[in-house]
């Protein structure tokens, strides 16, 4: 018998980049960064729009247009931006991915063209799903238009669509050729969509920098009243810490550990039991409750600590409890315990989820108590009624 093993490694370089007005005339930031491919003369381009993010930027097509006629020795767009229904209708349509194949192919885009996606976390997914299996993989530009996608999930190298009631079961890890946040296109979010990207950035905070979940302490009552600066601040600095995450041991989650997926198990499930009623970021809000309410019972993590971290929550506007938490199988447990499961399954290997030890330290665990998991989704329903009854 014989064997040949080979091993190689690939370098993975894109810049996440801010500004403010991306397709202004003398904003010449995608022209650079397009740039940076080395090659010379006008790259085909292939510009697919959140219909949301079309309909509050009326003149965004317009101003593309204008964009790629001044810089047409760097850029051209092969037709018309592709509008593409934006939230989670885009993970859950696999017409849209056919969608923006068929765009793909009609329009030639090839291995050294682009696509160039604007629009929030799930139209972002669809399109950096449909680059990396088109040709094997095309360069892809993301330029998100959510809080959620420019301090969090539009930064980082994973794409996907949901399939079989599941989250993400078909997906790539594929690095972006770059990330381009422009702050400008935060101000037309809905109140929602405002506050819900925060809740990943307390995520982060919790299991690596107790500092910064401090400044986000001190920056509520501004976040809260759409204050820019404060959010521009949150979101530089989560965005930065999730780059350095994935710049280190297991970007492409060949393990069977997911650190930034902080209160994801129960988030992923609740979307899905809520039939998407819930954004991702007030779902992440009430798994952070509610794993942090679980560290408590089990002895990691002190009352106050916990107390802490629901009030900040609540502060944000976050609902901590919803009626499906309580939601039973037949076998009268918890449906939202079948999470747990189905987090073990898309990750391989081993159950491993993130708890906290302390505000600021996160620590892997093995196992869940089932009970106890139960008893804190009681524990939460009382802690969000009396915090109801509070501030009637």
């Amino acid at each position: 018998m014989k064997t040949i093993r080979q091993k190689f490694e690939v370098q993975f370089t894109y810049s996440v980049s801010f500004t403010q007005g991306l397709f202004k005339p003398e904003n010449n930031m995608l022209a650079d960064v397009l740039q940076q491919d080395g090659r010379s003369g006008p790259r085909k381009a292939l510009f697919v729009i959140d219909s949301g993010v079309a309909a509050a930027h009326p003149h965004l097509t317009e101003e593309i247009a204008a964009f790629t006629s001044k810089y047409k020795d760097v850029l051209w767009s092969v037709t018309a931006p592709l509008i593409i229904p934006g939230g989670e209708e885009a993970k859950n349509n696999p017409a849209l991915l056919n969608k923006l194949l068929e765009a793909v192919n009609l329009h030639g885009i090839c291995r050294h063209s682009y696509l160039i996606a604007i629009g929030g976390g799930a139209l972002l997914d669809l399109a950096g799903f449909a680059a990396a299996i088109a040709h094997r993989g095309i360069r892809h530009i993301r330029i998100p238009t959510t809080v959620l996608s420019q301090n969090d999930s539009g930064v980082g190298v994973k794409n996907g669509i949901n399939a079989f009631h599941k989250k993400n079961f078909l997906g790539t890890f594929a690095p972006p050729f770059a990330v381009i946040n422009d702050s400008d296109f935060l101000l037309t979010l809905e109140e929602r969509d405002w506050r819900s990207g925060i809740s990943e950035a307390i995520k982060v905070a919790l299991i690596k920098d107790a500092a910064f979940y401090q400044r986000i302490k001190q920056d509520a009552f501004r976040l809260v009243n759409r204050n820019m600066e404060a959010m521009q601040e949150l979101i530089y600095r989560c965005a930065e810490m999730h780059v350095e995450h994935i710049g280190g041991r297991d970007p492409f989650e060949t393990g069977s550990s997911r650190p930034l997926d902080f209160g994801h198990w129960g988030a992923h499930k609740l979307e899905q039991l809520t039939n998407y009623r819930l954004r991702h970021g007030e779902a992440v809000a009430i798994g952070i409750a509610l794993d942090t309410t679980y560290a408590m019972l089990v002895g990691m993590l002190s009352p106050a600590e916990r107390e802490d971290i629901l009030n900040l929550l609540s502060d944000l506007s976050f609902e901590l409890y919803v009626p499906e938490l309580s939601m039973e199988s037949e076998d009268n447990k918890l449906r939202i315990l079948k999470g747990l499961t189905e987090f073990r399954e898309h990750l391989g290997g081993e159950l491993t989820i993130m708890l906290l030890s302390k505000i600021g330290k996160g620590i892997e665990v093995h196992q869940v108590n089932e009970h106890l998991m139960t008893q804190a989704v009681q524990l939460l329903q009382q802690w969000q009624h009396k915090r109801l009854r509070l501030h009637v």
